[in-house]
């Protein structure tokens, strides 16, 4: 693919309409991702019919962006420090970057199934430069009349679940206009303020998964997408005592993985798991909390306890560890902790770590019950939506199989032990 897209333009939209000029204070959740870098995202569009000069106008896409960032205002600065050399987002309105690509020899059928990977990441992101940009969008035109939308957001900045929010709204007012139905964002992140001082008890150290120092992986790894249907995670939750999709899935994968790698049964394996805080935190953040509320609970046990439980019991483990995020005092204590651990030097957010976690480790995220299919710019939704590339070694998205139903796990894990897995996760379903 490396020669089949070609850029024809490359702009920065800016806001419609004045915004604050300020610096945006970041809270402890914000500052520990600091270093992962942008998220890369990809969707697919179907033309279905509609003329070549209508489709993904890229006049209207600018126009409606430009009024969805007013709201979203802070995805238009740019990344900075404080006087005190904590980093912030300097919001100044200088816009997002808004790439028109046009894959002349490509059919969306060429592409779409594709697994996330370098190659689709830089055929159909747009490079970032400079690294300090919030927001980049690619619209790649197909020959075919179909459109690749590469979005790259950087998590220093938001979540996932915030991140969805600025496409239903961007992709709202390109559909309905000035008639759009727009939920306004909450950029109060002091909400999220650590204590002064930071206080986190001894015992809750245990739940929270320590920020690791991500190294080269020592062989190659290997990316791969595996579809579990609807009535396979029917099964699935039946299975594990009619637990939640994602406890569900979340310990078969962990699971498969400890027995795929092969590891000693005395050693300890480890999850991370995401845990939305909007709701756990007290008082509850607002409903349309805009940045990143998440926290990284750590789930452990002997990988031969893991590898011999009933899948049940280890979706139990995961779920008691969940559970115990509804403790009000404990969240804050999650604050206190990432407020301790974040760094402050500038450099880390714009350093992004891709490399590998111990083996004995993996990093589970979810995007189960997001609006990833809600993106209907007014040509309809999204045939396929998805990560554009997952190199970190440990890592494992789920995600919504759209209309279908089911549930993609998108694993990068070492090379060696992907075949295995593929097996075990369809021999135990």
């Amino acid at each position: 693919m490396d020669s089949e897209v070609q850029v024809l333009e490359s702009s920065f939209v800016s806001p419609s309409e004045p915004t604050p000029t300020e610096g945006l204070w970041l809270s402890p959740l914000d500052l520990v991702l600091a270093n992962r870098g942008h998220t890369p995202t990809i969707y697919f569009y179907s033309s279905n019919g509609v003329a070549a000069a209508d489709f993904f106008d890229v006049a209207r896409l600018k126009e409606a962006m430009a009024k969805a960032l007013v709201a979203f205002y802070p995805l238009a600065g740019r990344l900075g420090v404080d006087s005190d050399g904590r980093i912030e987002i300097s919001c100044n309105g200088e816009g997002a970057l808004f790439v028109v690509a046009r894959a002349a020899h490509l059919t969306i059928g060429d592409v779409k199934d594709l697994k996330p990977s370098p190659e689709l990441r830089r055929q159909f992101v747009p490079r970032i430069e400079p690294s300090s940009v919030l927001l980049a969008v690619q619209v790649t035109f197909f020959k075919c009349g179909g459109v690749a939308l590469g979005t790259a957001l950087h998590h220093v900045a938001i979540d996932a679940s915030s991140a969805f929010h600025f496409f239903q709204t961007w992709s709202a007012y390109s559909r309905d206009d000035d008639r759009a139905a727009v939920e306004l964002p909450c950029h109060d992140r002091t909400l999220l303020r650590a204590r002064s001082p930071p206080t986190v008890h001894p015992d809750a150290l245990t739940m929270f998964y320590p920020v690791k120092v991500i190294t080269d992986p020592l062989g190659p790894l290997a990316g791969e997408v595996f579809t579990i249907s609807r009535d396979q995670v029917a099964s699935l939750k039946r299975l594990c005592g009619g637990a939640s999709t994602f406890c569900a899935v979340s310990a078969l994968v962990w699971q498969c993985v400890c027995i795929a790698r092969r590891l000693p049964p005395d050693s300890e394996a480890r999850i991370a798991i995401p845990a939305n805080i909007r709701r756990r935190v007290k008082p509850p953040l607002p409903d349309r909390y805009f940045g990143n509320a998440v926290v990284r609970l750590g789930v452990t046990g002997a990988a031969g306890d893991i590898v011999s439980e009933e899948l049940g019991s280890v979706a139990g483990r995961i779920r008691r560890a969940i559970g115990r995020m509804d403790d009000g005092d404990v969240v804050r204590a999650a604050i206190d902790y990432y407020e301790m651990v974040a760094g402050k030097d500038d450099d880390r957010a714009r350093r992004s770590t891709p490399g590998t976690l111990p083996e004995t480790e993996l990093q589970i995220t979810s995007w189960l019950g997001m609006p990833m299919y809600d993106a209907d710019f007014g040509w309809g939704k999204p045939l396929v939506m998805s990560r554009a590339e997952s190199t970190r070694g440990g890592s494992v998205h789920l995600m919504s199989d759209g209309p279908a139903g089911g549930v993609r796990v998108l694993v990068c894990i070492e090379a060696p032990s992907i075949k295995e897995l593929e097996r075990l996760l369809y021999a135990k379903i």
